[in-house]
């Protein structure tokens, strides 16, 4: 896990720098972060502001965090700084608009694992198909949410955690083999991404949180 227990506190920056969508979810999302690595040995720090990807102070921490950030927020410095932090064993951390962020930027796209290409009107209610190795892995559970569609289906490049059942909403572009979340190693460190949280309410979820924890 991204967020796994450490001896003496470790550090996350959670990062929710926004220049298109600001989704209302941001708040919430960042205190749920907090109190859920908080409960696992790690300290977050939340800011908006770019120039804290720079290479002193990513040493600080052990995981990056974009929680429903967009739009292109790193300049070109600043990028270099994330491609060293992951390089050198790092972890990230994507939460839902994470993938409609920096789609200018071909490494970003990789390290996250695709990106935002359209998402139905409104919340719909579908279900989490949880995996492990290609295979159903425990029961499915509802959700009500933004369900993002993407622009490929990243499964041959990552681990896929979980899908969400298109035949349960109006909307899904990807077919029987909708990702929703995954997780793979990349360039010496890990990502990990969740396209579910863009609804507060998502985030008093008991699933979504066990999602976020693992």
């Amino acid at each position: 896990a991204v967020f796994a227990p450490a001896a003496t506190p470790e550090r996350a920056l959670v990062s929710t720098k926004t220049t298109g969508w600001r989704h209302t979810s941001i708040p919430t999302a960042v205190t749920t972060l907090q109190q859920l690595a908080g409960a696992q040995g790690l300290a977050v720090d939340h800011s908006e502001n770019a120039a804290d990807f720079n290479a002193a102070n990513l040493a600080r921490y052990k995981v990056v965090v974009f929680a429903s950030t967009t739009g292109d927020i790193l300049d070109s410095e600043q990028k270099q700084a994330l491609q060293a932090f992951m390089r050198g064993g790092g972890g990230f951390v994507g939460v839902h608009s994470a993938a409609d962020t920096e789609h200018d930027w071909p490494w970003y796209g990789q390290l996250v694992g695709a990106w935002f290409k359209s998402h139905p009107k409104g919340l719909q209610a579908t279900r989490v198909r949880p995996e492990l190795d290609g295979k159903s892995n425990g029961k499915p559970w509802p959700i009500t949410d933004e369900i993002y569609n993407y622009d490929r289906n990243p499964r041959e490049q990552v681990r896929v955690i979980a899908t969400v059942d298109e035949s349960l909403y109006e909307g899904g572009t990807m077919g029987a083999d909708h990702p929703i979340s995954w997780c793979h190693a990349f360039e010496g460190g890990r990502s990990w991404y969740t396209g579910l949280g863009h609804d507060e309410a998502v985030y008093t979820d008991a699933n979504f949180l066990q999602q976020l924890r693992t």
